[in-house]
């Protein structure tokens, strides 16, 4: 049966989550978590997008993320195969890095906005590997958290701390208080 045709709406963020083939880790050590980050500051350059937020974990990954030149699928295609080729051939492996087409889902709202991101930056918290957001350092949470960060050139953090009033840093109180709240 052939798969159903994914919806591409420029304006709009989605949720997109990607694990491991057989829930493997995707990211075994720092080396990978930044070989990530990396790809997505390359493919950054030539096809510019735009991440909420997003949380790198063991054996998958979220990202909140626009993507207003290209479809979400070709993008998607792009990061997958640039770490699987990186993956693959680090470990010296053959085969599939993935368990299966990336999940995604159009975020439609404010409300969707900051429940995706808050549900993405409390990943860690939920797991247990960590007791604060900001302990994880695989998660856009410290942009949020820390003002004085370099923030890298695919984060866009105005589009979730535009929905609150104030300065800039009431606004970061603000989003990191509400990450808390629900």
């Amino acid at each position: 049966m052939p798969y159903k045709k994914r919806v591409y709406i420029p304006e709009r963020f989605y949720h997109i989550v990607c694990r491991g083939n057989r829930r493997d880790p995707l990211f075994r050590n720092a080396s990978d978590f930044q070989a990530f980050l990396h790809i997505l500051n390359q493919l950054y350059e030539k096809y510019p997008f735009e991440l909420a937020s997003y949380c790198l974990m063991n054996n998958h990954y979220h990202l909140q993320l626009r993507s207003k030149e290209i479809p979400i699928s070709k993008l998607m295609a792009l990061i997958n195969k640039r770490f699987a080729n990186y993956y693959n051939t680090k470990y010296r492996l053959t085969g599939h890095v993935y368990e299966k087409r990336f999940y995604d889902k159009v975020i439609e709202d404010k409300e969707g906005m900051l429940g995706v991101s808050r549900y993405i930056h409390l990943n860690p918290v939920e797991a247990r590997m960590v007791k604060l957001p900001e302990y994880y350092p695989w998660s856009s949470y410290l942009f949020y958290k820390n003002q004085n960060l370099f923030v890298p050139c695919f984060m866009n953090t105005n589009s979730l701390l535009d929905y609150y009033e104030g300065s800039s840093a009431q606004k970061r109180e603000k989003y990191c208080q509400s990450v808390w709240l629900q």
